[in-house]
């Protein structure tokens, strides 16, 4: 115990230390493109890393169940009201430890046992949360699920307005984890109060691009919001509500003592680090880039042979057919092979696939890290290219060979956690030709 305080962790467990290590490696040495991963500052990961991962802080700022919680009251209350400026709401709880917490939290506020929800199904681009029958969200509550048009893959509004007339939902939930196109939370909102419901829109993944106006907000024409704090809003792994006044005290019950015990306060420091990343004046030029190096990615895609779902993206995700009606390859074959030349994406259904979800129609892709990383469309289109190559010939060793090397030319121009990075990594990139490198 001599050194308990004291021992790096290469000592203390070199096991963990050298998959943290070889993690490190991954993230900068590959292209990562699944639409709901970021990569967060520096600044983040420090604040994950602090002696506030000791603290039970159990209750809110100000009203605690434990002594010692002045500096934890600090963090949490910065985090709150910097979180209800950037998305202008009344309300804002910052403790869930995910958005699935999150929105179990909106539910047992909003509903009771057994109450009529209305969802968007998860093969149109929903949420396990939104309804699905092997979720808490499907086990616990009365479920109607809508999706989107056949003819234009995307949310019919008129639809869903004779679906909440037939089923009369006490909630109505919209957002989306694999939806291209911009949701109107408006109608929505109009739909809802034209049945009698609350609305609860889950924005995880297009956070960021609401909180800079870029997305259109849910705040005023929803009762409650809920969102992941990673994902565009490029903070920890963790979850948000938003919500009116009126429904505070009772959004905040459920969330501790209903569905949590003690706030996690190093994650919610490193919310607040994140929050304050968000209110700067670049943070909207990211977002406006993430949006363009989607459409870059997109339209290369489609100019080599591939369809995206709804024929494009308006934000920050793609949904490509690479299945193409059996004339071309599952999502689970694709995303190996992609894997395999060190890029990132996952299998994904499409709206009405005939492949099982663990096969897949389709892949998803998404464009928040790469931007992070400082690429923009020069970058995509290249990239586009690789992944078109790839899915149009999967067995070619020549393909792949050669994209594998695209891949490590194109990420070491772009280089991050070079303080994180140990030495056989910094070995690996050094591999790289330098011309290529300082290009």
């Amino acid at each position: 115990m001599n050194n308990f305080f004291t021992a790096n962790i290469s000592e203390a467990d070199p096991i963990i230390s050298e998959a943290i290590d070889d993690e490190v490696g991954r993230q900068t040495n590959g292209l990562e493109l699944i639409a709901s991963e970021n990569f967060v500052s520096e600044a983040v990961l420090q604040a994950m890393g602090t002696v506030f991962t000791n603290k039970y802080a159990e209750g809110y700022p100000g009203k605690r169940y434990y002594g010692g919680c002045e500096f934890a009251d600090v963090v949490e209350q910065t985090a709150i009201d910097r979180s209800k400026e950037i998305f202008g709401s009344e309300h804002a709880n910052v403790q869930p430890h995910s958005g699935a917490q999150a929105n179990m939290a909106v539910l047992m506020t909003a509903l009771e046992h057994g109450d009529q929800i209305l969802g968007m199904n998860l093969s149109h681009g929903g949420h396990l949360t939104h309804g699905h029958p092997l979720n808490f969200s499907g086990i616990n509550y009365k479920v109607a699920d809508y999706g989107v048009s056949r003819e234009t893959e995307q949310i019919d509004y008129d639809e869903l307005q004779k679906s909440a007339e037939e089923h009369r939902p006490k909630l109505l939930i919209c957002g989306a984890s694999a939806y291209p196109r911009t949701i109107n939370f408006q109608r929505i909102g109009e739909i809802a109060r034209s049945v009698g419901a609350k609305v609860m829109a889950d924005i995880a993944h297009i956070a960021g691009l609401v909180a800079v106006g870029l997305h259109p907000s849910p705040v005023p024409h929803c009762e409650f919001v809920t969102t992941t704090t990673h994902k565009t809003l490029r903070g920890p792994r963790g979850g948000l509500i938003l919500c009116r006044e009126e429904f505070a005290k009772d959004v905040d019950r459920s969330v501790f003592p209903g569905v949590q015990g003690g706030p996690l306060v190093h994650i919610i420091a490193a919310k607040a680090v994140s929050f304050r990343e968000a209110l700067q004046d670049d943070f909207k030029n990211y977002q406006q880039q993430i949006i363009d190096n989607a459409k870059a990615l997109g339209d290369t895609l489609t100019g080599s042979g591939l369809r995206l779902v709804s024929g494009g993206t308006d934000n920050h995700l793609l949904l490509v057919d690479v299945f193409m009606d059996g004339k071309g390859i599952t999502g689970k074959v694709a995303e190996k092979a992609l894997e395999a030349v060190n890029i990132t994406v996952n299998k994904n259904t499409i709206p009405f696939d005939t492949n099982k979800p663990f096969v897949a129609s389709g892949i998803r892709l998404g464009t928040p890290a790469l931007t992070t990383r400082g690429m923009k469309e020069a970058e995509m289109k290249k990239i586009g290219r690789m992944i078109a190559s790839i899915i149009h010939e999967p067995e070619s060793e020549e393909v792949k060979a050669r994209v594998r090397r695209e891949v490590a030319e194109m990420t070491a121009r772009f280089p991050m956690y070079q303080g994180r990075l140990k030495e056989k990594q910094i070995e690996a990139n050094a591999s790289v030709p330098p011309a290529v490198a300082g290009g």
